[in-house]
C-alpha cells in the first residue's frame, strides 16, 4: 500500500511540475494585451503548451492554482472504474475549460486529463479567475452557468444511456463526438479521431463488444475507418440506431 501511494504521489508531482512549467516558462507564446485573447478571458498574460495525442495533461488529485482553455484539439477527462477500467467522463472540445471549478473552490483535480488528439492549451493563473469573479458578477454567472450546463448534459447522458443497449450508446456517442468536431469550422464532423480504447472507455464497454458493434455498422455501410479513425457514411442510419429504431 505504501508503495502504491508513493507511486501515485510521485506521478502527481511530475504532472504538477509539467503544468507549472507550462505557465511559468517560455514554452509557448505570451500575450500582452486583451486583443490576443478570447473576449471571455480578458487576462493580460497566458502561457501556451502543446500536447501530443495520448499525453497526460494533469492527473487526478493534483492541486495547482491554474486552469486551462483548449485552444486546439480535444482533451478527455477520465476516472477509474471499480474493475480497473477507465471511464472517459467527458471529451472537452476547442474552447472548453479545464479546472476552472477546482480553482474557484481551491480543490484538487478530481479527474485525469489527457490529450485525445494533438492539442494546444492556454494556461491561466487561478488567482486571476477568482479576482475577476469577485469583481464581475456577470462573468461569475457566465462561468458557473457553463459549468452547470456541462454537468446537466452529463447527467442527462448517463440517465439516457442507462436504459440503452450498446448499439444505441455507440451511435449516440459517435453523433455526440461528431457534434464536438463540428465546433471547429474546419471540420465537417464526419471523420472522428478516436482509438478503440478511448471509444470503449467513453461508452463504457469492453473493447471486444464495441468492435463487434462497429463491425456491424461497417457491414451496413453506416461507418467506415481504421487506425484510430471513424468516418460517418450514413448519418440518418446512425441517428436511427441512436433512437433505437
Amino acid at each position: 500500500m505504501d508503495g502504491l501511494i508513493s507511486t501515485r504521489d510521485n506521478r502527481a508531482g511530475r504532472v504538477a511540475a509539467r503544468m507549472g512549467e507550462a505557465v511559468t516558462c517560455g514554452s509557448g507564446a505570451e500575450y500582452g494585451g486583451r486583443a490576443d485573447l478570447d473576449h471571455e478571458f480578458p487576462f493580460s498574460r497566458s502561457s501556451v503548451r502543446k500536447f501530443r495525442r495520448g499525453e497526460v495533461i494533469a492527473g487526478a488529485g493534483v492541486l495547482i492554482d491554474m486552469f486551462a482553455r483548449v485552444q486546439r484539439g480535444m482533451v478527455s477527462a477520465s476516472a477509474p472504474l471499480p474493475d480497473g477500467r477507465e471511464f472517459i467522463v467527458e471529451i472537452i472540445p476547442k474552447g472548453g475549460l479545464i479546472g476552472e471549478l477546482e480553482v474557484l473552490r481551491r480543490q484538487s483535480l478530481s479527474l485525469e486529463y489527457r490529450a485525445s488528439s494533438d492539442c494546444e492549451l492556454h494556461f491561466f493563473d487561478g488567482r486571476l479567475l477568482r479576482e475577476l469573479c469577485a469583481n464581475n458578477p456577470q462573468f461569475q454567472v457566465n462561468i458557473l452557468s457553463k459549468a452547470l450546463a456541462r454537468v446537466s448534459e452529463l447527467e442527462l447522458r448517463l440517465i439516457s444511456n442507462a436504459g440503452a443497449n450498446l448499439k444505441q450508446r455507440l451511435a449516440r456517442t459517435l453523433l455526440r463526438l461528431s457534434a464536438l468536431y463540428r465546433m471547429d469550422a474546419q471540420n465537417s464532423g464526419d471523420e472522428l479521431v478516436i482509438s478503440q480504447h478511448d471509444l470503449a472507455a467513453t461508452l463504457p464497454a469492453s473493447r471486444e463488444k464495441v468492435n463487434q458493434c462497429l463491425r456491424r455498422l461497417r457491414e451496413g455501410k453506416v461507418v467506415d475507418g481504421a487506425q484510430g479513425k471513424i468516418r460517418i457514411l450514413n448519418r440518418k442510419a446512425l441517428e436511427a440506431y441512436a433512437e433505437g429504431v
